[in-house]
């Protein structure tokens, strides 16, 4: 099978910020409560008028000038997305269109915060059917348009931001960056449907259509049953980390970073800590982003690489969990 390579990372985020301080103006909550909760301490909040594939295009800009390339030079674009600028076109058509291309195949997926992850996977697939193909994979989301500034529960959590990679059967860095391309060892994914209604966002949708003129009402926005989806991410997370190293002969030892989806510091470190990964090799970024969703990972990644955390033979495994419910883990050797 032809070997897929990470070729170039980069993210953007919004320019506005949110504080906790800011959020106790808004809604019966402190700044002591959502970090000793969760760990952020602020998040990035997307202006007017800015959409998912604003974000999107300014981030596969720069993770083409990391991997020394091209737009016109792309043969796919795949958005991992749960908040597309609308229904139809496809968030991947329009970030396209913003890139100044035309005629590639572009594409949407949905799989909530694990997005990022099963977009690697079908990158991975088309490089194997087309060595010479080139694929902008971006994860981005507008979180705080699907947020419920009335729920405190929900509202503390959530950022917006895009994360992007280049992915082909090169591994050669170009004249970017000249940051080691990293080889995607291996990704394995699952699902579970049973446990859709404990995090869902259905308002609008075929099972809830609105009328015209309707109310929109609580279902628009995100609504979770957090000490739930709390256990199923730490307990799903673990055991998919533990099989991928397993299947491919490496132990906890063998990782240099960990690069959890950052969804609050609470199940992050739960994750770290379960699986005896030591803290310092644990990435955490969601104090200053917070939960971006299928952003969270790529961001993550392009963030641990510029800061040297990641360095030539480095091992990485990329982990996230996310509403369907959906989990997997990646494993990427620099």
């Amino acid at each position: 099978m032809t070997n897929a390579y990470i070729r170039g990372t980069g993210f953007h985020v919004p320019d506005r910020i949110l504080t906790n301080a800011d959020l106790e103006k808004i809604v019966e909550t402190s700044d002591e409560w959502i970090t000793s909760r969760t760990g952020i301490k602020e998040r990035h909040i997307a202006a007017k008028g800015e959409a998912a594939s604003d974000l999107a295009a300014a981030a596969a800009k720069k993770a083409l000038a990391d991997a020394g390339m091209e737009a016109e030079e792309l043969t796919h674009i795949l958005v991992a997305t749960v908040t597309p600028d609308c229904y139809t076109p496809a968030c991947s058509c329009l970030v396209q269109a913003k890139l100044g291309l035309t005629h590639r195949i572009a594409m949407d997926l949905n799989a909530a915060c694990s997005g990022f992850l099963y977009g690697l996977e079908q990158a991975r697939a088309i490089v194997a059917l087309k060595p010479e193909a080139k694929i902008l994979l971006v994860g981005a989301e507008i979180l705080t348009s699907r947020t419920n500034w009335e729920d405190r529960t929900t509202c503390v959590l959530f950022g917006d931001g895009a994360g992007a990679v280049i992915i082909s059967g090169e591994p050669a860095p170009g004249t970017g960056s000249g940051r080691p391309a990293g080889r995607i060892l291996d990704s394995l994914l699952c699902s579970d449907g049973s446990g859709a209604d404990l995090l869902v966002i259905s308002g609008g949708a075929s099972s809830e259509p609105y009328a015209t003129g309707q109310v929109v009402g609580p279902s628009h926005y995100i609504r979770m049953k957090g000490q739930d989806v709390f256990k199923l991410a730490v307990r799903s997370m673990e055991s998919v980390c533990k099989d991928i190293l397993a299947r491919n002969g490496l132990s906890v030892d063998d990782v240099d970073l960990l690069i959890p989806h950052q969804a609050n510091s609470r199940i992050i470190e739960a994750v770290g800590r379960k699986l005896g990964v030591a803290a310092e090799r644990v990435f955490i970024n969601v104090d200053r982003y917070g939960n971006t969703s299928a952003a969270s990972v790529p961001i993550a990644l392009a963030e641990a690489r510029q800061q040297g955390r990641i360095t030539e033979g480095s091992l990485v495994l990329l982990t996230a969990f996310g509403g369907g419910f959906t989990w997997g883990a990646s494993l990427v050797r620099f």
